[in-house]
């Protein structure tokens, strides 16, 4: 591989580009980067000049046409700062024009030409419809992530390109077909790895590692789950996923509807941009709580209550409570209709009910469908009377006054949030419907100390509103999406799984996590156990234990607390080739770590100071006092503000270039329990993508030292 090449050093380029100096291949592709931004500009001004004011019917087509074209004129953004190519490829063959944006798992076809394709985030064309820049998600552009000296796939020379901002600084060589050419690590590529970051997370599109590509491309039909430590790029390869999946099966996705769920809404913010830069503006995004927000959350649970709740027993506690309100008919059913009588004895309106109820459907759609059954019941009559009843006829006899009455008696309506209110507040009735499945501590702990009078005065809690999330599935089904991204899934109960898992129960998903960071009381011990729990048993599990994004002194230190929370779970093993900064510092008092974040700021790129969360007030009090100015996360860094106050519990799945980590053990002993401390440790430890100091006055926790 050549080095990485700068503007004013010209190599032999076999590939003619765009006017430009002969000789100078860099200009050439500068030269084509501008005529591509400037193809990109057409193709926007071409869409915001589309009239439909004389191709649609009416206004509700004008609305939802013009909203389509408003989206793809957002697609067709040109970021400045942002490159619209990253790579090349010089095929052998040409893989065929028509070909560059084909569909899933296609291979170039062979031909007799030679060909060069530029590889960017999004497709780009010229006034003739010719490619100037490819889709990285279309199967032509695979070869930039896979293709190797063992399997060249075709391609002849692989370019990547370093930037400054949008302005294209230099290249790099890869020849694919040299045998004589070794293997070597592409400085452009650790350049772009280790790029210090402000802000928002960025995409990883131009450094998509070969087996990150292969679960980034995997089908729509399968799920996948990804078991990945600290700066493996599991929540980039999860977001690329659905950037991938959105173009390989656009119309069905934007049918069904596409998810990512993350644990907080500081993490939400911190990856909102990756797909829009991506040019996917329509997937929804939301923690587990938004989904089960049934009721407003005004209270808490003790860790054990949390944890009961969050059993996937309680499913059947709930399942029994609802199915309770069956009774079984005691009366008949005299339908009047004229001057007839019709009559539906006890034993036949019985037999109807318990075929509801060995059909396992819904309670509401049973509830649904007993009033046609029982209708169903008096047009057989009818028939055998020598009349001729019609759908109309039945329809009217399921509205009868009669036929509602004891359907209202038989199967009565019921709120899901009132069952629930009544499973916890009423301990006769936990005990009914939870024996066999929670011992009496269990109910206890779950069973509130003052029944809450209505619905809307309970405190209720989050763990509360899973269990509403599940009886009103329970009642009526769920919508299922097409696609649902599941990230930090390690922390999740297991109701909690099942209440993602309803929202994909006819699509696919992707579960991205670590089973070193669980940081809850009930965070998953195995992913089998957890996929089981989300609908997904048969769900592919792949690992990624190579680390790109955490150095290697701070990842090796770290992975000292491995077998205290996560025994036989294989460290991450960086592939840094900067050691990075660490430092395990003593200190005095909060001064101290004022001027440590004074030390770090002098360095380019963003800084975490991370403390135990009740540590919180007085590291605010000592940096207002210094006039250091910080943000709390969730809010965007800028050049002049870099600084971002971390509670610990907040700090999973952010990532800074430089993190100042205060007091490990009183981050440890801000939890309920030593291994959920010392998980919450290791995730605090892991958030540094350039440099890690630690400053403490209490002694280190044995399990680092």
């Amino acid at each position: 591989m050549s080095a990485s090449t700068p503007i004013d050093e010209p190599v032999n380029d076999p590939v003619d580009g765009h006017t430009a100096p002969a000789g100078d291949p860099l200009a050439r592709e500068r030269a084509h980067l501008s005529a591509s931004r400037a193809a990109l500009r057409a193709m926007r001004e071409d869409a915001e000049a589309l009239d439909i004011r004389d191709v649609t019917a009416n206004w509700v087509n004008a609305e939802v046409l013009q909203r389509q074209i408003d989206e793809r004129i957002k697609a067709l953004a040109d970021l400045s700062d942002t490159p619209l190519f990253f790579g090349r490829l010089d095929y052998l063959h040409a893989p065929g024009a028509e070909r560059a944006e084909g569909a899933e798992g296609e291979r170039p076809r062979p031909e007799a030409a030679y060909s060069t394709l530029h590889i960017g985030r999004r497709h780009v064309h010229d006034a003739d419809g010719d490619p100037m820049v490819i889709d990285w998600r279309a199967p032509v552009s695979q070869p930039f992530y896979r293709a190797s000296k063992k399997d060249p796939m075709d391609v002849g020379l692989r370019r990547r390109f370093g930037y400054t901002g949008g302005d294209l600084t230099a290249y790099e060589d890869e020849h694919l077909s040299d045998p004589a050419e070794a293997e070597a690590t592409s400085k452009l590529l650790q350049q772009e790895i280790e790029r210090p970051r402000v802000g928002p997370m960025r995409d990883i599109v131009a450094t998509i590692q070969p087996e990150q590509d292969e679960i980034v491309r995997s089908g729509l039909s399968g799920s996948v789950c990804v078991q990945g430590g600290p700066g493996t790029g599991k929540t980039a390869v999860g977001l690329h996923r659905v950037a991938y999946l959105l173009y390989a099966h656009r119309e069905r996705l934007a049918r069904t509807g596409t998810l990512v769920v993350g644990p907080n809404r500081s993490f939400l913010h911190y990856i909102e941009q990756v797909l829009p830069a991506l040019g996917e503006l329509a997937v929804a995004q939301a923690t587990v709580d938004d989904l089960v927000a049934h009721v407003e959350v005004r209270g808490t649970d003790d860790a054990t209550a949390a944890t009961v709740k969050g059993d996937a027993r309680m499913a059947e506690v709930l399942r029994r409570a609802l199915y309770s309100h069956v009774t079984m008919p005691a009366e008949p059913v005299v339908v009047v209709r004229g001057s007839r009588r019709w009559r539906v004895p006890a034993y036949e309106l019985e037999e109807i009910v318990r075929q509801l109820l060995d059909r396992d459907i819904r309670y509401g759609a049973a509830r649904e469908a007993l009033p046609q059954r029982i209708a169903h019941a008096v047009l057989v009559q009818m028939e055998r009377a020598g009349e001729a009843p019609d759908d109309r006829v039945q329809d009217a006899v399921a509205r009868n006054a009669a036929v509602k009455a004891a359907v209202k008696v038989v199967w009565p309506a019921v709120d899901p949030a009132k069952l629930v209110l009544r499973l916890l507040g009423d301990a006769e009735f936990l005990a009914e419907h939870a024996e066999g499945l929670l011992d009496e501590q269990e109910r206890k702990a779950i069973l509130w100390a003052k029944p809450a009078r209505s619905v809307k005065s309970a405190k209720w809690s989050a763990a509360d509103t899973v269990l509403i999330d599940e009886a009103a599935d329970l009642v009526q089904r769920t919508p299922s999406l097409g696609h649902v991204v599941l990230d930090e899934a390690q922390d999740l109960s297991p109701m909690q799984y099942r209440a993602v898992g309803r929202r994909c129960t006819t699509g696919s998903a992707t579960v991205l996590g670590d089973l070193a960071q669980g940081t809850t009381p009930w965070a998953t011990r195995s992913w089998e156990e957890a996929l089981t729990h989300l609908g997904k048993p048969d769900a592919v599990v792949e690992e990624l234990t190579a680390g790109f994004r955490v150095p290697t002194d701070v990842i090796t230190y770290a992975s000292r607390l491995l077998p205290h929370i996560a025994p036989g779970l294989a460290p991450v093993a960086s592939i840094r080739e900067n050691p990075g900064l660490f430092e395990v510092r003593g200190a005095s008092g909060p001064d101290d770590v004022v001027a440590a974040c004074r030390e770090l700021l002098t360095r380019e790129g963003s800084v975490g100071l991370i403390a135990a969360d009740p540590r919180i007030p007085e590291l605010t009090d000592a940096l207002a006092s210094a006039g250091l100015p910080y943000v709390s996360p969730g809010e965007e860094t800028t050049r002049s503000t870099r600084l971002t106050l971390v509670p610990a519990s907040l700090a999973k799945g952010l990532e800074y270039d430089y993190v100042l980590l205060d007091e490990p053990r009183a981050i440890v002993e801000a939890e309920p329990d030593e291994r959920t401390g010392l998980r919450r440790l290791y995730v605090t430890l892991t958030r540094a993508v350039s440099g890690l100091v630690i400053t403490h006055t209490a002694p280190l926790p044995t399990q680092l030292t």
